[in-house]
């Protein structure tokens, strides 16, 4: 079933009459025919739980996601890979945030999962609007892209644990494993990559600050992808870790210009040298290529769970064009667009 909701505490119904008296200024058609903004996508199957499967409130895993009309493709195909691959698929409870109330977006998740535990939520975007930097790239700079901030607050305070995942993504194992994470008193854990050189995340204006060079002063700060993430959301309230990020970008946003990848620099600032590590197969990240170009990259060596197409290209708009990457054939099988007609051979 599918809920919305305005707030963590008041679930309404997707299409319920009341929301429609609470938004007069939207125009909303009960029909729900699909236009041209939001394109078709195929049915997915029913996956149901194998028999060693429990189905009580402690067996549930829950997964949080944003979600917008441009990266749908995306979501769609992230959320096909996580059912497939799990031993208990109806565990799994989907928390989406999305900016706007778009009753055919809802729809369409809707109906191409019938069977999906999920429900919607609304982001205040106006919460981080003035808060925003400019960036090195337009779609960082979203609102809806620093959602994952505020997602403890977003979401039902009786949610104390979840997994946030990115929508450019798909899972190749069972996302259970990851959920078993021990976070070892952390308020996060992902996979860190200490080899990649750290500095480069900040300006000069940072490192050449003799208070905030500081900051990291008594901790081994690592670079590690907040696209892929479990979050103790408990302890992220109760520690007030959303005002802790908030305050870094603040100090970008009204003293001086300390980094230049929209959130992810903030979230080092406060995290970094102090989560808990992940195995590296949970984010085999980066094959969007780089933020400028997004040139098509290889994998990494070593066993693989998650495959990420972090950076600017991503692999349906590659597909689509008739130009991928060798990797984006990984992600086209996961793929429910209606119109999919990707050719896996080179006639």
């Amino acid at each position: 079933m599918v809920f919305w909701s305005t707030n963590p505490h008041a679930l309404l119904g997707l299409l319920s009459f009341v929301l429609l008296l609470l938004q007069p200024a939207v125009a909303i058609r009960f029909g729900f025919r699909q236009t041209s903004d939001i394109p078709p996508f195929r049915e997915a199957p029913a996956f149901r739980n194998g028999q060693e499967c429990g189905s009580t409130p402690a067996e549930r895993i829950n997964v949080a996601m944003t979600l917008d009309a441009n990266y749908l493709r995306g979501t769609m195909a992230a959320v096909l890979s996580m059912l497939q691959h799990s031993t208990c698929p109806e565990n799994l409870a989907f928390y989406f945030l999305t900016a706007h109330y778009a009753p055919e977006l809802f729809y369409s998740i809707r109906k191409t999962f019938p069977y999906l535990n999920m429900k919607i939520y609304r982001f205040d975007s106006n919460r981080v609007r003035d808060k925003i930097s400019k960036s090195i790239r337009q779609a960082l700079d979203q609102p809806l892209n620093y959602a994952r901030i505020y997602l403890a607050d977003t979401i039902p305070d009786d949610v104390k644990r979840v997994i946030y995942l990115d929508s450019d993504l798909v899972v190749v194992d069972d996302i259970a494993k990851l959920w078993s994470t021990d976070m070892e008193e952390k308020v996060v854990a992902a996979p860190e990559y200490c080899h990649a050189n750290f500095s480069l995340y900040f300006t000069d204006k940072f490192w050449l600050d003799p208070v905030l060079s500081k900051t990291f002063e008594g901790r081994r700060p690592c670079y590690f992808n907040t696209g892929v993430m479990v979050m103790d959301v408990d302890k992220w309230r109760s520690e007030g870790y959303t005002e802790k990020v908030e305050e870094w970008m603040a100090v970008q946003k009204l003293q001086k210009r300390i980094y230049h990848l929209g959130s992810l620099p903030p979230f080092l600032l406060v995290l970094a040298g102090n989560i808990t590590a992940v195995d590296h197969r949970w984010n085999q990240h980066g094959l969007g290529g780089d933020n400028f170009e997004g040139k098509c990259r290889g994998l990494h060596p070593g066993p693989i769970s998650l495959l990420h197409w972090s950076g600017k290209g991503k692999p349906w708009l590659r597909l689509d064009s008739r130009k991928p990457c060798t990797v984006d054939h990984l992600w086209a099988p996961y793929d429910l667009f209606w119109s999919s007609r990707h050719h896996f051979f080179e006639e």
